[in-house]
């Protein structure tokens, strides 16, 4: 083959290269565009017209109205109930998550998948469900609401019924985020701290939890989000009785039944600012997670 044909097929070939890459970058940039219009339509009807409107509906009939719909008692007394339903059950989970993901992570034990499929049994169970168990269990009716009742312990329509309802369907939050880190982690640290000499404690608090704070402090924003929003099982065990055993999506519904909207809308935009806040942390969270990972791809990368 001549010279001059090598290089008309060169030219011919850098000419379909260039072509193809055209097509395929106005090809990937239509599909590009119209996936991220579609996510913002999306994101729009969902999520930030909802949101905005909560918000709006708040404000509606002003400022005044809006600061009294959440300083009354009954909104008050909501508010309190709430943080304090949350405040027990997001230690508790705390506690049993760790547990539960360094026994799943770091060791092999008969009936260790039956221990994955009991932490994930809130997510198949239908929250009201989780309540009508314990009215089962604690209810005047129930098991063992005789004794608790010749004793004059109240757990449903009460305080305890309250959290043990928060407390059951918030408890994978923590455990579901630890348990794929920690096995991702290993366990050639602890066994070295151990070989060193280390106690058990010692090993948690210098080896074990310095690993894991980026996503045990993520399982505890979503877990205390969720047990705030909670409505399904609370509503169960509360028994509506207001300004005594009603959290906060309980008194929304109530003033919206009222036909109480600015009430209503008021006290919800509480919640939406704690989902707001919620997002935030969730994401900066992320980020410093990240950007550790980073941090130490790159000590390792300088210590090779």
């Amino acid at each position: 083959m001549s010279a001059t044909n090598t290089q008309s097929v060169s030219q011919y070939t850098k000419y379909t290269n260039r072509t193809a890459t055209s097509r395929a970058t106005s090809e990937a940039a239509w599909v590009r565009y119209s996936l991220i219009g579609t996510m913002l339509v999306f994101l729009s009807l969902f999520l930030f017209i909802p949101l905005a409107s909560v918000f709006a509906e708040a404000f509606r009939k002003g400022a005044q109205t809006y600061f009294a719909a959440i300083v009354e008692p009954d909104a008050l007394s909501a508010i309190k109930l709430t943080l304090i339903a949350a405040g027990i059950a997001v230690p508790l989970n705390l506690v049993f998550g760790v547990a539960a993901a360094w026994a799943i992570a770091k060791f092999e034990f008969k009936g260790k998948s039956f221990l994955i499929t009991l932490i994930d049994l809130p997510f198949a169970v239908s929250p009201v469900i989780a309540g009508l168990i314990y009215v089962l269990m604690f209810g005047l009716q129930g098991w063992f609401g005789g004794w608790l009742s010749d004793n004059d312990i109240k757990i449903i329509f009460a305080l305890p019924g309250i959290v043990l309802a928060t407390t059951f369907v918030t408890f994978p939050f923590v455990a579901r985020e630890l348990i794929p880190l920690m096995q991702a982690q290993g366990k050639e640290e602890e066994e070295a701290a151990l070989v060193l000499g280390a106690s058990g404690w010692q090993m948690f608090w210098r080896v074990t939890l310095p690993n894991i704070k980026w996503g045990l402090l993520y399982g505890m924003i979503l877990c205390n989000a969720r047990a705030m929003g909670e409505f399904g099982a609370v509503s169960v065990v509360s028994g509506h009785i207001r300004g005594l055993t009603n959290t906060l999506p309980l008194h929304v519904e109530i003033l919206y039944n009222e036909y109480n909207y600015a009430a209503a809308f008021a006290v919800a935009s509480l919640l939406a600012l704690l989902a707001l806040l919620t997002l935030v942390l969730k994401s900066y969270v992320e980020w410093q997670a990240t950007r550790n990972a980073a941090d130490i791809e790159k000590e390792i990368k300088d210590e090779v």
